[in-house]
């Protein structure tokens, strides 16, 4: 694999995609790794992802060892760079392979009248494996990779001693967590996926390989789903035999924990390849879900609702350790048009909510807009709801996960292995 060439074309073509285009890395990695095996595509994940979580570490170091900076006209040979550093300082990769795999790859792929950088390619890969102490400690500082407007956000609201402890959680790579129909036992299913047990009756493989090779995918026995992507549906209370709206439902994971706990689960959402999905999942999982292809500000039931659960768009930016590309595709501006958007589908949501029902609002983002600000306007906008605070009982394990208000929002180093960051607020009209 060190010396594969192929490994590399389709990483240096997901890292353009990914930072000259703003394509998602998922889907990137699905377009480019379609004809090299599962090892390989592991490798080519690895590179991009950590190219992409340590981008402004690897690109002070590249500006460092360059006399003259790389333009905007030279922008290939900067992923070549920042594919090489990758091996050199984030990988096991031995150093004479990533230099000449990197000198090859320049050839092959960028462009013939950038090809007389060659040389500075070679002298660059090559002067920080003779200097890598000395440059990693000079550009140490992980915050060198996070956007400024982000940081300045974090550092206001949680303080800078939190965000240092958030900051080691987004740089690592998450692991795997599934959920399980009611009547698995978790135990036994740990020790048949090579995974344990952990908060809320999850499994968390650290090392899981091919989604769709595990055992149980095909029975349709779990699907995958974050420790805290679980919390909402279970503090929404319906318990079985109740009717559910999932507002913003695909790709299905609530729904589906809502089916499989007995509940009749209508689930909204108003893009059609994001319901094929939800579709395929729920036949997957033999689960039976209404499926409404809508606008959810559109959206008008025939009935009121007991239980809605609006997990709305949002910045995403508690999911950075799985999508490290919000890093340099999310702006200031995306947070607060979301924020619009999130209180006009939380107005929606409490029209369609019974006198007496619970609505859970839960966005898997860390920006206080997006959060506690939207419940204490919503609050302030509808007399007719009360917060129904979350107990510390309802989050064992977590409890540092509830706030001062009753809501929840969790944070990477909530869990030792990493956790994706939630706002949860749950909510009863009177």
């Amino acid at each position: 694999m060190a010396n594969d060439i192929k490994s590399r074309e389709a990483a240096f073509l997901v890292i353009k995609k990914v930072l000259d285009e703003g394509a998602t890395l998922d889907g990137s990695i699905e377009k480019f790794c379609r004809e090299i095996s599962i090892q390989d595509r592991a490798f080519v994940r690895h590179l991009t992802t950590t190219a992409i979580r340590r981008l402004g570490q690897i690109d002070r170091i590249i500006n460092h060892c360059t006399k003259k900076k790389l333009g905007n006209t030279q922008t290939q040979v900067r992923h070549i760079l920042r594919l090489g550093l990758v091996q050199l300082l984030y990988s096991e990769v031995p150093a004479h392979a990533a230099v000449n795999t990197s000198v090859i790859l320049l050839e092959k792929r960028a462009p013939k009248n950038l090809h007389y950088l060659k040389n500075t390619v070679n002298a660059v890969l090559r002067r920080v494996d003779r200097e890598r102490e000395e440059l990693e400690k000079k550009y140490s500082n992980t915050r060198l990779n996070f956007p400024p407007w982000l940081l300045k956000s974090w550092d206001e609201y949680y303080g800078s001693a939190v965000v240092k402890q958030i900051l080691s959680t987004l740089l690592t790579e998450a692991p795997l967590d599934i959920s399980l129909k009611p009547h698995c036992d978790q135990k036994e299913w740990a020790k048949r996926l090579s995974g344990q047990v952990v908060l809320g009756g999850s499994i968390r493989i650290s090392k899981a390989g091919k989604i769709t090779e595990l055992d149980g995918y095909n029975d349709g026995v779990w699907w995958v789903q974050d420790v805290a992507a679980r919390i909402p549906c279970a503090l929404l209370g319906a318990g079985g035999g109740k009717n559910v709206l999932d507002l913003c439902a695909a790709p299905g994971g609530k729904a589906a924990q809502s089916a499989a706990a007995g509940n009749q689960v209508t689930a909204v959402d108003f893009s059609e390849r994001r319901l094929n999905r939800l579709k395929e999942n729920m036949t997957r999982l033999d689960l039976s879900v209404e499926v409404v292809m809508s606008d959810v500000l559109l959206y008008k039931p025939k009935k009121l609702y007991d239980f809605i659960l609006l997990d709305a768009p949002c910045s995403s930016t508690g999911t950075i350790r799985r999508h490290p590309e919000i890093l340099h595709t999310r702006t200031k501006k995306d947070v607060d048009d979301l924020a619009v958007l999130q209180t006009k589908m939380l107005n929606h949501a409490v029209s369609l909510l019974n006198k007496g029902g619970v609505l859970v609002y839960s966005v898997c983002s860390m920006q206080q807009e997006e959060g506690p600000d939207q419940i204490k306007a919503l609050l302030e906008r509808h007399r007719s709801l009360k917060r129904k605070g979350i107990k510390v009982e309802e989050l064992e394990g977590l409890e540092q996960a509830i706030l001062e208000s009753g809501d929840v929002q969790t944070l990477g180093h909530h869990m030792s292995d990493g956790i994706d960051s939630f706002f949860i607020s749950r909510l009863i009209k009177s």
